[in-house]
């Protein structure tokens, strides 16, 4: 066996084993020029906030809860963030949408606000949270629905779901924008909350790509991925954002046996300190634990 082979063999065994940090390379900024495309996965214990870059447009999806938004903007001010393209939350749970007024409220420029047009309010939310949020500043929303794009640098952004509303506060997980970007030679998918419903919905209707990056849907919680998923999606890695703390059955042991069953290395951001940072450049993928 090779030097090369050899260190192939135990870089493979790290991935498995979960000590993917050991195993990735440095994407400093100065490593990443203005054509590569950026997810940092902030750790917002359990909830989501991904800050996605390519070129001049810098996305937040979504704003985690209320209670961690300093966690939130500590990450954005440390990647160096004073202007965001847009804010786009998922579906209206506040670990998704509970910082946003504190983020519209602070020196970060926020230039549009997206939500998804398909949603479900719980008997006690008479209004949207992302109305509550935008109450008195003079602002609209912009509602998101499959098939609609938004600008992206020199990348593409694409809204590829939900395919129809799930007029079910119970289930207003599976009213999750699913989004595709794409930039600096690869592919990313989001998926939000989107459970088992919302995932055959799409795979039937052949909506489900290639991604090389795969946002786990639901903090890796059981009622999603499923096996034809990873099956559609074949992602190199894949990030999940929870705590396990605060949610004690997430990660799901059956989305982790999956995902190494398939050879995919996961990341977590309750691993890290500010965030995991995935850098797609040249057709390559590089991550590193901040």
């Amino acid at each position: 066996m090779t030097m090369k082979q050899c260190f192939l063999l135990l870089l493979s065994l790290l991935v498995l084993s979960g000590a993917v940090g050991a195993a990735s390379e440095p994407a400093g900024e100065s490593a990443v020029p203005e054509a590569a495309m950026t997810l940092l996965s902030i750790n917002v214990r359990k909830g989501d906030a991904h800050l996605l870059r390519c070129g001049d447009a810098a996305y937040l999806i979504d704003t985690g809860k209320k209670k961690n938004y300093d966690d939130l903007y500590a990450a954005l001010k440390e990647s160096g963030v004073d202007r965001l393209t847009g804010v786009i939350l998922t579906h209206v749970h506040s670990d998704h949408t509970g910082g946003l007024k504190q983020l519209l409220q602070s020196d970060i420029t926020v230039e549009n606000v997206y939500a998804s047009a398909s949603y479900a309010l719980a008997k006690e939310d008479k209004t949207h949270p992302v109305l509550k949020a935008l109450k008195g500043t003079g602002r609209e929303p912009v509602w998101l629905s499959a098939g609609d794009t938004l600008p992206f640098g020199g990348g593409t952004l694409e809204v590829l779901g939900p395919l129809e509303t799930v007029n079910d506060p119970d289930n207003e997980n599976s009213n999750s924008l699913v989004l595709l970007a794409s930039g600096g030679g690869g592919s990313i998918l989001l998926t939000g909350d989107m459970e088992f419903p919302e995932e055959a919905s799409l795979l039937n209707a052949g909506l489900i790509p290639h991604a090389d990056v795969l946002k786990i849907a639901n903090h890796g919680e059981g009622d999603a991925t499923s096996e034809q998923l990873i099956a559609a999606v074949s992602p190199q890695l894949a990030v999940i954002s929870t705590n396990t703390e605060d949610e004690p059955d997430t990660p799901d042991p059956r989305v982790i046996k999956l995902l190494n069953r398939y050879r995919i290395p996961v990341l977590q951001t309750q691993d890290a300190g500010t965030g995991v940072l995935i850098t797609l450049r040249g057709g390559e993928i590089f991550w590193e634990m901040q």
